[in-house]
């Protein structure tokens, strides 16, 4: 149990580290051209998917069984984290779009955790 929270853990530390990095390249591509934030709607979204599939890949390396266990449940820790910084933060709640893209980061991150267990136990 130890090593799937601390697995868990790394997994979310990653996906902030990733999605903080991104947001600082998007920022200066932002802040230094002309293009507009609703331009890179989907490039936005690509980026948060591609965190939180390799937060759950780090996740399952890390656990070494039960990927989709592992990513799943870090991806919903994620998501936990963000609804209660939106929702005590922000006084608002999450939106259906809202759901739908967490929907698709758990869908995610549980790949990467399988992909992460699989990997992992290829190497040893």
């Amino acid at each position: 149990m130890a090593r799937l929270g601390t697995a868990i853990v790394y997994g979310i530390v990653t996906i902030f580290l990733l999605a903080a990095l991104i947001s600082f390249f998007l920022s200066l591509i932002l802040k230094w051209t002309d293009i507009q934030e609703s331009s890179l709607t989907w490039v936005i979204f690509a980026g948060s998917l591609l965190s939180v599939f390799i937060g759950g890949f780090v996740a399952g390396g890390k656990g070494k069984e039960k990927g989709w266990f592992t990513g799943g449940t870090t991806s919903l820790l994620f998501s936990f984290i963000v609804f209660l910084f939106q929702f005590l933060g922000l006084e608002k709640a999450f939106t259906l779009e809202q759901w739908l893209y967490h929907l698709s980061f758990f869908v995610a991150a549980a790949i990467g955790g399988i992909a992460g267990v699989n990997i992992t136990a290829s190497r040893n």
